[in-house]
Parts: C-alpha cells; sequence; structure tokens
C-alpha cells in the first residue's frame, strides 16, 4: 500500500527514503517481450542454451531493468492533488549489476531534491534496483519527474 501525500507537500519529504517496493521476479517471458519490443535480442538475454553454458543463465537487459522504474515507483507513493505528471529524464543512470533471469528485483527511492519549475514541481529521485540475495545493485540512476498540481 503505498503512502499518500499531498501535492503542496510533497517538498517535505526531501531526503527521506520514499519507500521500498515489493519484489518482482524477472522471467524469461518478461525479457523476451522487451526484446521484441525494442529489436535487441542480443543472445545474452534470449539464447537460453547458449547463456547457460557461457553465462550461467540469461540476463535482463540494463533497459529492461529501468523500464520498470514507473511500475515499481507506483507502489510506494501517492500524491493527492497532482493534474498531471511528465517523465522529465534521467541523470547518471548506472547498470552496476547483471539481473539474471529468476531473480527478483524491488525499487528504493529516496526524493533528493523538489523544486519549482515550469508550473509545477520538479522532483530528482535516488532510484536502487535491487536484487534479492545480492550485495550490488542492478541498478542505480537519477530520474526527474515534473508533477503538476490540480
Amino acid at each position: 500500500m503505498p503512502k499518500t501525500i499531498e501535492f503542496k507537500d510533497l517538498a517535505s519529504l526531501v531526503g527521506q527514503e520514499i519507500g521500498v517496493s515489493d519484489w518482482l521476479e524477472i522471467t524469461q517471458e518478461r525479457v523476451n517481450q522487451f526484446a521484441e519490443a525494442t529489436g535487441d535480442h542480443q543472445w545474452i538475454h534470449v539464447d537460453v542454451e547458449r547463456a547457460r553454458r557461457e553465462l550461467g543463465g540469461t540476463i535482463a537487459h540494463g533497459y529492461l531493468t529501468v523500464s520498470l522504474l514507473p511500475g515499481l515507483g507506483a507502489q510506494l507513493l501517492t500524491v493527492n492533488g497532482v493534474a498531471r505528471g511528465i517523465n522529465y529524464g534521467s541523470d547518471k543512470v548506472r547498470f552496476t549489476n547483471m539481473v539474471k533471469v529468476g531473480k527478483r528485483v524491488r525499487l528504493r527511492q529516496k526524493l533528493l531534491e523538489a523544486e519549482p519549475r515550469a508550473g509545477g514541481l520538479q522532483l530528482k529521485n535516488l532510484c536502487t534496483i535491487e536484487i534479492e540475495g545480492e550485495d550490488r545493485p542492478a541498478c542505480v540512476a537519477e530520474t526527474i519527474t515534473i508533477l503538476y498540481g490540480e
């Protein structure tokens, strides 16, 4: 169940951890669907037999990992009084560990900044995709979103 906050109070969360999502299993079906959607059919992602022999199994695309941020983030926070939001971009995206198919990942998110911009509020979040049972995360990124109040 996500935390709930009013749009006008959002800046009060700067410097705080927003939350941690539920675990999500990375399946071969999800990896294959991402490969189809993006045209990235590199064997490390989709050739199960070869990847098993050479890598111990297939791995998720780095950009698939990043694409999970909106869905996992929706589990963390509901902001009342928002008319719309836009994805403004990302800073410092790093893929620090491979996500093998069959592993579970989750999002840990911290609000770094909340500044007025373009008639809305620009948020910068530190997003860390953790891998269950691993010390190093899969991905660390600073995402930028602009929310507009009602």
